[in-house]
């Protein structure tokens, strides 16, 4: 059973950083392909990045230039460099893996405010 762990949540102050990681465990097959996904109070669940098995990447243009999404396939593992953060980035963050089904992490609170 494939479980996605998430981790790097946090309070953070406007313009800070913040470096959120998902590891999945319980299989040795490599995800054909992540994404990030947040969900702030009251609103519906929106994408925020994602990257292929090759590494092409896309952003939400609430993100773009700000947030990075990267990933080692040898530690099964995506990563979301959050940079200049905004009080209107405040979410849960969830990872999302693909892989022949879809896995959801259990979701990691991030707080921008001063």
């Amino acid at each position: 059973q494939v479980q996605l762990v998430e981790s790097g949540g946090g309070l953070v102050q406007p313009g800070g950083s913040l470096r959120l990681s998902c590891a999945a465990s319980g299989t040795i097959l490599t995800a054909n392909a992540w994404a990030w996904y947040r969900q702030a109070p009251g609103k519906g669940r929106e994408l925020v990045a994602a990257i292929t098995n090759g590494g092409s990447a896309d952003y939400a243009d609430s993100v773009k230039g700000r947030f990075t999404i990267s990933r080692d396939n040898a530690k099964n593992t995506v990563y979301l460099q959050m940079n200049r953060l905004k009080p209107e980035d405040t979410a849960v963050y969830y990872c999302h893996a693909q892989f022949s089904r879809n896995y959801w992490g259990q979701g990691t609170q991030v707080t921008v405010s001063s």
